[in-house]
């Protein structure tokens, strides 16, 4: 099933743009670091169309070096490509940037969208990679670039989406330690979560001006959101951890398991997410 005989596996989150994985799975990927494992988050799109008033390529540079800063904050690797925000096609070109991305990371685990979501961009990449799952091992696909000698795990990053099939995760993750991390690697990314996401949501004049003030919002008006998973999903941390801790867990990430790919058991792949 993997190339993995240890308990640090190499992790690719392959989010629509700078700044997917890092919200879905921030907590988790900087748990992997912790432990040992190889993560690298990868943006899809460069984000050059994901704010109220700057566009075009300056913002993609300016995405890719909060991804970077970010990226250093949760002790993994960053990689923003350089599709259009906005524009991203299920394409044979995206297909296979996709593939050289998981092959060249020598990835056990693969971790991108579910298919059901308001963004195509999220939408498009949740299909890329599903459609790259067996490929990553075909030898005639993409020759440039080594294919895997085993077949990826591939799980989908959780969403609150219901139709046509809610999340149902096969893991959780208790991100309680890591989330002072998260919550400054996504501070990090300064044009999202002070100006971009704000506006969008007629925040804007709330944002804090000094750091110390922003970080305490930021964690505020973030937080509310794993807190909710760690409330719906709280029987199955009971089950992967204990109801002792279970009840202590503030905040989780989930991960549902795809069809595609190598196909752990649930024990199996309890032991590859941290714990």
């Amino acid at each position: 099933m993997s190339q993995q005989t240890s308990k640090a596996p190499r992790v690719i989150m392959i989010g629509a743009h700078p700044d997917d994985s890092e919200h879905y799975a921030g907590g988790t990927a900087a748990l992997w670091a912790e432990q040992g494992a190889a993560v690298l988050l990868v943006s899809v799109t460069n984000g050059d169309a994901g704010h109220q008033s700057q566009g075009g390529g300056a913002l993609a540079k300016r995405r890719t070096a909060e991804s970077r800063r970010s990226a250093e904050i949760l002790g993994v690797e960053s990689l923003v490509m350089d599709f259009h925000d906005g524009e991203l096609e299920p394409s044979l070109e995206v297909r296979k940037a996709v593939i050289r991305a998981i092959r060249s990371w020598r990835a056990d685990i693969v971790i991108s969208h579910r298919p059901y979501d308001y963004h195509p961009d999220h939408r498009y990449t949740s299909q890329v990679v599903q459609d790259a799952a067996f490929l990553v091992t075909v030898p005639c696909i993409c020759p440039d670039v080594e294919p895997l000698g085993w077949n990826p795990v591939f799980l989908f990053f959780g969403d609150s989406f219901l139709k046509p099939m809610p999340f149902s995760p096969d893991v959780i993750v208790d991100v309680g330690p890591a989330m002072d991390k998260k919550v400054r690697s996504f501070a990090a990314m300064e044009s999202q979560v002070f100006e971009w996401l704000p506006w969008l949501e007629g925040k804007l004049e709330s944002v804090p001006a000094s750091e110390s003030g922003r970080l305490e919002w930021l964690g505020q008006q973030y937080a509310e959101h794993f807190e909710r998973a760690a409330g719906r999903y709280r029987k199955l941390l009971a089950e992967r951890y204990g109801a002792g801790r279970a009840g202590e867990v503030k905040y989780a990430e989930g991960f549902e398991l795809c069809e595609y790919g190598s196909q752990p058991s649930r024990e199996e792949l309890w032991e590859m997410l941290p714990k």
